[in-house]
């Protein structure tokens, strides 16, 4: 649905694409890599030279490898576009210490703990705490919405819509439907 038509005349600036892809492995393992490219419409100038238009200021990928429990086995930082190059890039191999954190419980406060502020890249740790949310849309493609063995469906409270007292609870999933709030 698009925006309201804006008011004003207006010139963009800068472009920011992040996306994820998602991998099942042979090995049983899931690769989840992720993507983030940072882009200005002008000549940009750093003081370690000047960006010409349409060339990334950032153009950096995560690959994080993990089980079907969620746990992180592997994880990979590359930078093929930085502000300040021999720099930026030199944080990549400290991303390890995620290495047996689990991405589905707890992820977010790990990675904030280990690689935030100036223990990592503002950029790659934010482009990470992403990863959570595209791992569970990886699960729930490869699981049915209610699984026979389960206690109760894993989307039920992760966010308003599937909230255990709302309508659509009580709709979709009447069994944990817990009534109103």
């Amino acid at each position: 649905m698009p925006f309201n038509p804006s008011l004003a005349d207006r010139t963009r600036l800068h472009t920011r694409h992040t996306r994820y892809e998602c991998f099942r492995r042979p090995d049983g393992l899931f690769d989840i890599e992720g993507h983030l490219t940072d882009v200005k419409d002008h000549d940009y100038e750093l003081l370690t030279g000047v960006r010409a238009a349409g060339t990334p200021v950032h153009d950096i990928s995560a690959r994080i490898v993990i089980a079907k429990d969620g746990v992180i086995h592997a994880i990979e930082v590359t930078f093929d576009a930085m502000p300040y190059p021999s720099a930026c890039d030199q944080i990549s191999s400290a991303y390890g210490k995620l290495v047996g954190a689990s991405l589905l419980h707890g992820f977010r406060k790990a990675l904030y703990d280990a690689m935030g502020g100036v223990r990592g890249c503002s950029h790659v740790t934010e482009m990470l705490s992403h990863a959570p949310t595209a791992a569970i849309q990886m699960f729930a493609g490869l699981r049915r919405e209610i699984e026979p063995d389960e206690a109760r469906p894993f989307q039920l409270d992760r966010c308003h819509a599937l909230e255990t007292t709302t309508d659509n609870v009580r709709r979709y999933y009447p069994q944990w439907y817990r009534g109103v709030a």
